[in-house]
């Protein structure tokens, strides 16, 4: 996965809620962590080299991992899970590595699923906690979706703290995406500024692999793997008519990860359009005559297009947010089906188009194996965190560690895919296509 373009300054300490005093049970099990043990976040020898020129420190993330010393009281702490955003392949095994890691390895009895988001902590939506325990979650990992629910849209923050004092919560685990990322930011602040003692700590969760500084997210693997499925298919359905064409709309609002690491993993597509790189459909060098170039040479075409590409095509059209305050995007996907239709019906050409948009389909699956290790160990180290009194950070995989990262440095800009960088000449050398600009 490609890495994050480091500024000379950055800050990556980690809050607490305070002196973590009490001897962990895990002390005499595991080998322990100390904050001053760090992961690099750009190792490469030009910027190390580079720091030591100019006498600054070498930025680097926080180790995860279970410390000696804890600040909860395991006997007297109370945990919160809470859910929130769309469907992500991942978020039960989530669940229930959190609850084990709690119950069998800190003995916390006292576990609750906060129900359908950040709506389960407001009182007036009526929703009441959920009581984890091992046998409740025993199964959840074979099951799509999460047990909890989920929503979209903010809610008051004094509400949530508010709620969270009511029951006297003193972790609050908070599984979500970019907003998710931010209202658990707010959230851990608020607390403070009362000098109310919790420990907020996130679990990234995003489909679209696009939060910056964490190499990968939970999902993303299973999501790729049942994307790049579809793409076989569209790729049996192009060759099994003349001038056949599968389009396959894939999810990837603003980042195309999802679309690259597919058309990567069946090398079956022919186009693939993503919101990181720009095209005209119109004009010798556009979408539609290369497209046609294609289809005249080799009788057939896969294109793949994440669902954020070309909104250029959209600007006439009122914009309009969602539930979280992300703009709507236009339909790409319905758009170009309507396009090459016209366009080749226009030549007088009949292709034989089949659309496909699994979007749904690839979020609401089964986490694969990879996904399933992967989500285990996020879960435990997000315990770890919670446990030894960290707050307002997130729990992410860098250079094949995992570290603990700040919310705040996390949320500033979303990760993309580098049109420069390797993933895209992989692409391209897979695809054969050129830059459709005229």
């Amino acid at each position: 996965m490609e890495q994050e373009v480091v500024r000379a300054e950055i800050d990556t300490a980690i809050r607490t809620v305070g002196n973590p005093t009490i001897d962990s049970p895990l002390r005499a099990m595991t080998t322990c962590m100390e904050d001053s043990e760090r992961v690099v976040i750009d190792p490469s020898l030009s910027e190390v080299e580079r720091c030591l020129r100019e006498g600054r420190e070498i930025p680097s993330f926080e180790l995860a991992g279970p410390r000696k010393k804890i600040f909860f009281d395991p006997s007297k702490t109370k945990c919160g899970i809470v859910t929130c955003g769309g469907l992500c392949p991942g978020i039960n095994n989530v669940i229930r590595g959190i609850v084990l890691e709690l119950y069998y390895m800190y003995g916390v009895e006292n576990i609750y699923g906060i129900p359908y988001g950040l709506q389960g902590f407001i009182p007036s939506y009526r929703h009441s906690f959920v009581e984890l325990s091992p046998a409740y979650v025993e199964s959840i990992h074979e099951m799509g979706g999460t047990v909890l629910g989920s929503s979209r849209g903010s809610q008051d923050i004094g509400e949530v703290v508010d709620a969270i004092e009511r029951v006297n919560m003193n972790i609050v685990f908070f599984v979500g995406g970019d907003g998710t990322m931010k209202a658990a930011s707010a959230v851990a602040n608020e607390a403070l500024r009362r000098g109310y003692r919790c420990s907020v700590i996130a679990i990234p969760k995003t489909i679209d692999n696009d939060i910056s500084f964490v190499s990968k997210t939970f999902g993303f693997d299973t999501a790729v793997e049942e994307a790049s499925k579809t793409i076989q298919c569209a790729h049996a359905e192009s060759k099994g008519a003349p001038y056949g064409i599968g389009l396959v709309k894939l999810m990837g609002r603003d980042s195309g990860f999802i679309a690259a690491h597919a058309a990567l993993a069946c090398r079956d597509a022919n186009f693939v359009l993503v919101p990181e790189e720009d095209f005209d459909l119109d004009g010798d060098k556009g979408f539609l005559k290369t497209l046609e170039h294609r289809l005249l040479s080799r009788g057939h075409a896969v294109v793949v297009v994440a669902e954020g590409a070309g909104q250029k095509f959209f600007q006439d059209i009122p914009r309009q947010t969602d539930a979280s305050g992300n703009v709507r995007k236009g339909d790409i996907g319905i758009l170009l089906k309507d396009r090459i239709e016209e366009h080749f019906t226009a030549r007088g050409l009949p292709v034989n188009l089949k659309y496909i948009d699994p979007s749904y389909v690839v979020r609401s699956v089964v986490a694969n194996a990879s996904d399933s290790i992967f989500c285990g160990l996020l879960a435990q180290m997000a315990v770890h965190a919670g446990m030894s009194g960290k707050t307002d950070m997130l729990i992410g995989l860098w250079n094949n560690r995992y570290v603990h990262i700040p919310i705040a440095l996390s949320v500033e800009k979303r990760k993309k895919i580098d049109v420069n960088g390797a993933l895209w000449m992989a692409v391209r050398e897979s695809t054969g296509q050129a830059v459709m600009k005229n």
